[in-house]
């Protein structure tokens, strides 16, 4: 399966398709690169560039530098914000293989199967209503990252401020611990004692 692609209200003149980018010929076949994909569909460009840092496959390292130029794409040809672009569609179909033979033993051959594929990735803006949508549920749920620094940095601030008031209190009560009680104690004067 090549993963779901975009759908039929697309071809429809005058309705937003996206922005495509497509690197044909890859030599390396579709379904390495499947599962890769699988994973940022759907995903916004941040999110997605994250998952794509963390592999380790090649396949990994070639859609993440597609996602690149497809973003590139959306930047300078239409003019859209990178924050508000999220992964569409991204499918990986295969390219015609080439065939080729190894010689072996007795005069016989195998054949070897050089597969490929073409990569496309079409990302689109999300629009008004799905961004404020989006924002409203990663706010009600706290998994907003902005949300979830905020909550960590105010806790962080907190732990501070407790710490440093236990630590001063403590000092103070250090100070007038060690200090002896001179009050009402007359000390005899340096001429006194001559």
């Amino acid at each position: 399966m090549t993963g779901p692609k975009l759908n039929e209200a697309n071809r429809v003149a005058g309705a937003p398709g996206g922005v495509k980018a497509q690197l044909r010929w890859v030599r390396m076949s579709a379904s390495k690169f499947r599962p890769v994909l699988n994973q940022v569909r759907g995903l916004d460009v941040v999110s997605a560039r994250e998952v794509l840092s963390l592999h380790s496959v090649e396949a990994a390292r070639i859609v993440q530098k597609l996602l690149k130029s497809a973003v590139a794409n959306a930047l300078h040809n239409n003019s859209l914000d990178e924050e508000t672009l999220y992964v569409k569609a991204c499918f990986a179909d295969e390219s015609p293989t080439i065939k080729r033979f190894r010689t072996r033993a007795k005069g016989r051959s195998n054949i070897r199967l050089r597969r490929g594929a073409h990569i496309t990735i079409v990302v689109d803006a999300f629009s008004e209503a799905e961004q404020k949508t989006r924002e409203m549920i990663e706010a009600a749920g706290g998994r907003s990252d902005k949300n979830q620094r905020r909550q960590r940095v105010a806790a962080s601030q907190a732990r501070e401020a407790a710490q440093q008031a236990n630590e001063a209190k403590n000092a103070a009560v250090d100070e007038s611990s060690d200090a002896p009680n001179t009050e009402g104690v007359d000390t005899p004067s340096t001429e006194e004692s001559k």
